[in-house]
């Protein structure tokens, strides 16, 4: 089995690891753009052409499912990318799991880039989604950038910047960007002083990996499967030095380079 994935940078490493976890046998093909990131600033026109080109240098390793693991990207580019690619290739998305934080109960929080705070797409998810609950939006200036860097000085600055914007009493935070998966642990940490009890954090990982398989369907592994082949702009490359910093990016380094 053989899975691509799609985004401006590390922030794919999440759902990579949790695709690694549910089938340690799957070859993994990352497509990223260190060049163009971040995406989420660009235009929905320039960003879909970047999404376009990634996708297309993964889908010329023959994967059987590509995953576009960002939420700038979904919002923007996922219906071009199904367009071009789909039925063939199945296209998966990444939506931020308003829905199942809002029906845990409590108030909730969307961490999320400047460009999707406030967003029509964000807030027609919660409209749809989290109607009934006290949703707050939480715009987290800097961080994907500082993840991007492993620079735990400006992880921390911007991590204590949302925090401090997140109100008092939150009970789940909606992690709204693939980037801060990487660093859950700091968000959880930062906020918790200042959260409900029990605060729970929500990623969109598992849930992409778990929706992967599903549309990829009961494939045979590869005997000696787990390779990883990297892109940058459509480029052979090697996996960026700073995806090491993080647990999800070690997981992901460990894997057998493709022949």
């Amino acid at each position: 089995m053989k899975i691509a994935l799609v985004d401006s940078g590390l922030g794919l490493l999440a759902a990579a690891a949790a695709l690694r976890g549910l089938r340690p046998d799957v070859d993994l093909v990352v497509s990223n753009d260190p060049a163009g990131m971040p995406w989420g600033p660009r235009t929905p026109e320039d960003l879909t052409e970047r999404a376009l080109a990634c996708a297309r240098a993964a889908a010329a390793f023959a994967p059987d499912a590509l995953v576009v693991a960002c939420n700038t990207a979904s919002v923007h580019a996922l219906a071009a990318l199904r367009a071009e690619l789909e039925p063939g290739l199945p296209v998966i998305g990444t939506v931020p799991a308003i829905k199942p934080a809002a029906a845990a109960g409590g108030r909730v929080a969307i961490w999320a880039t400047p460009a999707t705070t406030g967003s029509p797409y964000q807030r027609g998810l919660i409209a749809e989604f989290a109607a009934g609950a006290e949703v707050a939006e939480v715009a987290c200036p800097g961080l994907a950038d500082a993840v991007e860097r492993a620079d735990d000085a400006a992880i921390g600055a911007a991590v204590a910047d949302a925090a401090a914007r997140t109100p008092e009493g939150t009970a789940a935070i909606v992690l709204g960007c693939t980037h801060y998966e990487l660093v859950e642990d700091r968000i959880r940490a930062a906020v918790l002083p200042r959260a409900a009890e029990g605060l729970r954090l929500y990623g969109s990982a598992d849930a992409v990996a778990a929706q992967t398989l599903r549309r990829v369907g009961p494939a045979a592994g590869t005997p000696g499967g787990g390779t990883l082949t990297v892109l940058h702009s459509g480029r052979p490359a090697a996996l960026q030095a700073a995806a090491a910093h993080y647990p999800q990016g070690r997981v992901i380094a460990g894997a057998v380079p493709a022949a």
